[in-house]
């Protein structure tokens, strides 16, 4: 489970606890370093961020044809993608991802520069976190 803290105030006095906006809570099906595959497009990745719910824009998300459009009330992953032709970055509702780490390590030139592994089926952040 992820938390997210949906607006930083920097730190608080305990009086201002009650005032502050509460935490949105997601629950999420892979974490950082997760390698996963879109569940109806040939691509893959590795898990380098997630928001909570969409936050991309509305442009974006009108793009998406009617009948594929995800929710938004879902987490959404950014990848470190990669088809047969080319890397990119992707932005996917969780929806739409199903777990991939059996086959093998993602080829993404930028996950080095952010992770080490594949070790047990997932990539680790660099320095130990997540």
């Amino acid at each position: 489970m992820v938390i997210f803290d949906m607006q930083d105030n920097g730190p608080t006095l305990p009086n201002e606890l009650e005032r502050r906006p509460k935490m949105k809570i997601a629950q999420t099906k892979f974490n950082i370093g997760a390698i996963v595959r879109h569940r109806h497009f040939n691509f893959r990745g590795v898990v380098f961020d997630i928001d909570p719910e969409f936050e991309n824009s509305e442009e974006w998300y009108q793009s998406i044809p009617v009948h594929r459009r995800p929710r938004r009330d879902q987490p959404f992953y950014h990848l470190y993608a990669e088809n047969p032709e080319s890397y990119y970055i992707a932005y996917v509702s969780e929806q739409n991802l199903v777990e991939d780490a059996d086959s093998g390590p993602v080829g993404h030139p930028e996950v080095p520069d952010m992770f080490i592994g594949p070790d047990e089926g997932r990539y680790h952040l660099k320095g130990g976190v997540v």
